[in-house]
C-alpha cells in the first residue's frame, strides 16, 4: 500500500502489529502508528516532506552536516515498520536501499577533510536493517577516519522487532567503544519483555541506551501515559532523552499535539518525575535546528510561536489547534 501524496510505504513487523489490541488507528495507540489513514492525504501549506531541512545540509549523497560537531549518515532507507508520522518522508522507503561502498567513501572523504565532526549518527530508515556484517563494515570505515568518533545508532528495532537485538549484534556494537543506541519508544505497551531482553543484551555489552519519543495525538498526549512510558524506560535501563514536538511533515497534522498542550504536559510531568526520568521537550525548527521548547521560546504571536534557533535567528512554529489567548 502506498499513500501517493507522501510516498511513504506501508509495512509493519509481525511482532509490532501483535502489540495492537484493536486494529483501529482511531482508538488503538499502536495501530495508529502503523496503519495509514486518509488524513495522510491532507497537506498544509507549511508542511514539507523534509521539514527539518536534511537536503539543505546534505554534503554528500548520504551525509548530512547540520550541527557543528555532529553529522548524520543515512545508511538505509528501509524500516521494519513504517511509522505514519515519519518526518524523513523525502528519503524513507524511496528505494535508495542500503548505503553503497561509493556513497560511504564519499561520506568518509568529507569527514576526513572536516575534522570538527566528533559524533556520527547512523540513521535512515533504520540502520539495523543492515546485516551485522554490513553495519560493522560501515562503523569500521568510520573509525578508520577517526578512531575517537562517538557513534549513535538510532533505531526502532528494540520496539518493532526485538529479536533483531542479538548477542552477536550487541557484542559487535560494544567492540567499538563509544557507541550509543538511541531507541524510539512512544507508548508503554511497547516496553515488552522482549524489549527489555534486548536492552539487557546491549547494556551487558557496554552499549548505553537513550530513548527519543515523539509527542503524538491519540497515542501519548496524556500525562499518565507519558509517566508510565518514562518510568518504564528507566526501569529497563534506558534514559529518556528527548520528547519531540511533531515535525511539520506532510500529511501528519492529525498526529501533532498543540505546542501549548505539550508545555502543559511537561509542567505536570515535572511534578511527578525526577530528572532521571524526564526528557527534554524539544522542537526541530524548520531549517533552524533542534531547540528545547521552553527555554528557546521568545514570544507567542497570534498564529505562531517564535523561537530563538541555535544560530541566533528567529524561527516560527504554527499555533495549530489553538485559539488565540486573548
Amino acid at each position: 500500500m502506498l499513500i501517493e501524496t507522501t510516498r511513504l510505504p506501508f509495512g509493519v513487523s509481525r511482532s509490532y502489529a501483535g502489540l495492537a489490541r484493536a486494529e483501529d488507528p482511531r482508538t488503538d495507540p499502536i495501530a495508529a502508528q502503523y496503519i495509514p489513514t486518509e488524513n495522510e492525504r491532507s497537506h498544509l501549506p507549511y508542511e514539507s516532506t523534509d521539514p527539518i531541512g536534511d537536503t539543505r545540509y546534505l554534503v554528500t549523497e548520504r551525509l548530512v552536516h547540520h550541527y557543528h560537531d555532529r553529522a548524520l549518515l543515512l545508511v538505509s532507507d528501509r524500516c521494519a515498520t513504517y511509522c505514519r508520522f515519519c518526518f524523513r518522508r523525502h528519503f524513507t522507503g524511496r528505494g535508495g536501499g542500503r548505503i553503497s561502498a561509493q556513497q560511504l567513501e564519499e561520506a568518509c572523504g568529507y569527514l576526513a577533510r572536516t575534522r570538527v565532526v566528533k559524533e556520527i549518527l547512523l540513521s535512515g530508515g533504520d540502520p539495523l536493517m543492515l546485516s551485522d556484517n554490513d553495519l560493522e563494515q560501515v562503523m569500521s570505515r568510520l573509525k578508520e577516519v577517526d578512531s575517537g568518533y562517538i557513534i549513535r545508532v538510532s533505531t526502532r528495532m528494540p520496539v518493532v522487532m526485538p529479536a533483531r537485538i542479538t548477542e552477536d549484534l550487541a557484542r559487535m556494537l560494544g567492540s567499538f567503544g563509544s557507541v550509543w543506541v538511541v531507541v524510539h519508544a512512544n507508548h508503554p505497551w511497547e516496553l515488552t519483555d522482549e524489549f527489555r531482553r534486548g536492552i539487557r543484551l546491549l547494556l551487558g555489552a557496554g552499549v548505553p541506551a537513550l530513548n527519543q519519543s515523539v509527542l503524538l495525538r491519540g497515542v501519548n498526549d496524556d500525562a499518565d501515559v507519558l509517566e508510565q512510558l518514562f518510568r518504564g524506560l528507566v526501569r529497563s535501563g534506558v534514559k529518556p532523552y528527548y520528547l519531540f514536538q511533531g515535525d511539520l511533515a506532510s500529511g501528519t497534522a492529525h498526529f501533532r499535539v498543540p505546542l501549548r498542550r505539550g508545555m502543559e504536559l511537561m509542567k505536570e510531568l515535572r511534578k511527578r518525575l525526577s530528572g532521571l526520568a524526564l526528557p527534554t521537550y524539544a522542537v526541530d525548527l524548520p531549517g533552524g535546528g533542534k531547540v528545547p521548547v521552553e527555554s528557546a521560546l521568545l514570544r507567542t504571536e497570534e498564529d505562531a510561536y517564535v523561537f530563538r534557533g541555535p544560530d541566533g535567528a528567529e524561527y516560527r512554529y504554527p499555533r495549530e489547534g489553538e485559539r488565540p489567548a486573548y
